[in-house]
Parts: C-alpha cells; structure tokens; sequence
C-alpha cells in the first residue's frame, strides 16, 4: 500500500506532527487537518501534504483517515459533529469501504461503540494507539496497539510500519485502547513510586543521581528511571512532551475499565487519586512529570541534582 494510498491525518499536535512526517517520507499522499488551521498550514510548508480546508473536504479524499485527538469526546465530534462546535465533520464525506485508524488515547467501550455506529454505514474502524512519546514519534520507533477486525487490521499494517517499530495485534476493537490505557497505569504507578524512593533517600542524606544509577542497575529498574529522572525531572525541565492531562485521563480510562470488568483494584484507584491530587494543584498544561514537584512540595524536600552531578541527555515520555 505504501506510496499509493491517499492518507488523512487529523490533529496535528506534538505528537501528529512526526507522524504525519513519517507518512510522507514513505511516500503517500497526505491531507491534514487541525482545528488551528494555521498549524496545519505550517506543517504542509514544512513537511509537505496537502492542507483540508474541511473535515468533509479530508473525508472526500482520503481512504484511510487516521485520527491523533486528545479523547474520545473529540474523536466523535470529528466523526459525527455535536458539541456545540463546528458542523464540519468527516461522516458527510465518507462513503462505504473507507477507514478510520483512530491513534488517539480513546475509552475502548465508546470505541466499540463508535465503530457499531460506522460498521452500519459500511465504514471500518481500527483503534491503533501508540506509546513512546515524542522522541519515539520523531524517531518512528513509537510501539502501537491495534485493535479490529483481523482483516482491516492487515490492511492498515503498512501504514502503521511507516510510524512505528513495533505493533502489536491486542484482539477485538477497543483492545488497543484498553492496552494504552493499562499500559499507562503501570507506567503512572512506577514513577510515583521511583519518586517516593528518591524523596525518602533524599531525606536519609542520599543523593539523586546515585539513587537513580542504582535503581538502574537493580530490580528497582523502571521507564520513569531509565527515561525520565535525570532527563526531567533532576534537570528541573519538566519537558517530556506528555502532559499530566492526559496521563490523568488514561488513568481514569484504566480504572473505569476496572470497574466494568468487575475487577478489583486498589493500587490503581489509589494511583489515580494521586495524579489527580496533582493535577488540581498544578494546572492544566503541567507536564506529567511535574507530578514529582507535587510530591516534592508533600515532602518539603526537592530532588534537584546538585550542580556538579552528571545528568543524561536522552529524552523520551509515556
């Protein structure tokens, strides 16, 4: 399929960005659309593709749309419209045979739910999201979670290729969104943790950095560790790409998933509780690993690395 196919890619944000280059380079032909137009015009300057004047005007041209929005409230406005936004919205162009790979961190029962609405419309939909955060956009390494009919899943395979290293097939639509969704969980639990270790270690007199080295090199060893600490958190940059916002929502998504599978679980709950704490103190925008300044402001100690201590450079979020 690649270099063949007529692409639509709609959200063009700090993730949407790389993704959308990563199709060009492979050689589709790509239309854009973001609800900043200019964004979209900046990107077509930059990259190349062509620009939507309109969510019908991409659904007209397009036989694979790929969606990269912040939830599924916006996922379905795009679709379908309502809201109170625009009228614009995709389903007045789309016709039977076409394909919606929504990459966005979307609930998975509203997934299952939107995809019966299209199936009777004749329109397929596969829910494909990815972790890896920005540096792994960029790098097209990101790791994608799909979920649908086996049959559509093959044939949107090539062009997910084009943005991730590696893709793995959950099952049934919605999977791909439950997988993200836990995925997150575990990753939101063990960066709290690693930041409750550091905090105590802080207060008995040891440092950060060697805290983190150890973790690293011992069965304390986790993504926040390896990928976040030193790179944003020891910096003081706060600037992984992934905003608390958002983990806060993936969070939410997990432990709602929880309850309607009847399955209890405490630590998660917990967890969510958390970040949500956090998150009402540090505002929208904050960077989800601003979440260990909340803590650090609980424990009126800061992990700051002292001047002359060795921080690494590589950068990768959730």
């Amino acid at each position: 399929m690649s270099g063949s196919a007529t692409l639509g890619f709609v959200g063009i944000g700090n993730m949407g960005v790389p993704m959308a280059a990563h199709l060009l380079a492979a050689g589709y032909d790509l239309i854009v659309y973001d609800v900043r137009p200019e964004v979209a015009q900046a990107f077509v300057d930059g990259h190349g593709g062509r620009r939507a004047d309109s969510l019908a005007d991409l659904a007209e041209s397009a036989s694979i749309i790929i969606t990269m929005l912040p939830n599924s409230d916006i996922v379905e406005q795009v679709v379908f419209g309502g809201g109170g936004g625009s009228k614009d919205r995709l389903i007045d162009a789309l016709t039977p045979g076409k394909t919606i790979i929504d990459m966005s961190s979307s609930a998975p029962t509203r997934t299952v739910a939107l995809g019966a609405k299209l199936a009777d419309l004749g329109i397929e939909l596969v829910d494909a999201p990815v972790s890896g955060g920005v540096k792994r956009a960029e790098d097209g390494t990101l790791t994608i979670m799909t979920g649908g009919r086996p049959e559509a899943v093959a044939r949107c395979r090539p062009v997910l290729e084009a943005i991730g290293e590696r893709i793995f097939e959950t099952g049934a639509l919605g999977s791909g969104h439950a997988m993200k969704a836990l995925n997150n969980m575990v990753s939101a639990a063990g960066l709290i943790a690693a930041a409750e270790a550091l905090l105590i270690g802080r207060r008995f007199g040891l440092e950060p950095d060697v805290m983190i080295d150890v973790l690293n090199a011992s069965t304390g060893r986790n993504n926040s560790t390896e990928k976040k600490f030193r790179q944003f958190v020891l910096s003081r940059s706060f600037a992984s790409g992934f905003s608390l916002d958002l983990m806060l929502k993936d969070l939410t998504t997990a432990v709602k998933l929880g309850h309607d599978t009847d399955t209890p679980a405490p630590l998660s709950s917990l967890c969510r509780e958390l970040w949500a704490a956090a998150d009402s103190q540090l505002g929208e925008g904050a960077d989800h690993t601003a979440v260990v300044r909340w803590l650090e402001a609980l424990a009126e100690v800061s992990l700051e690395a002292l001047p002359n201590s060795d921080e690494g450079q590589a950068s990768e979020a959730s």
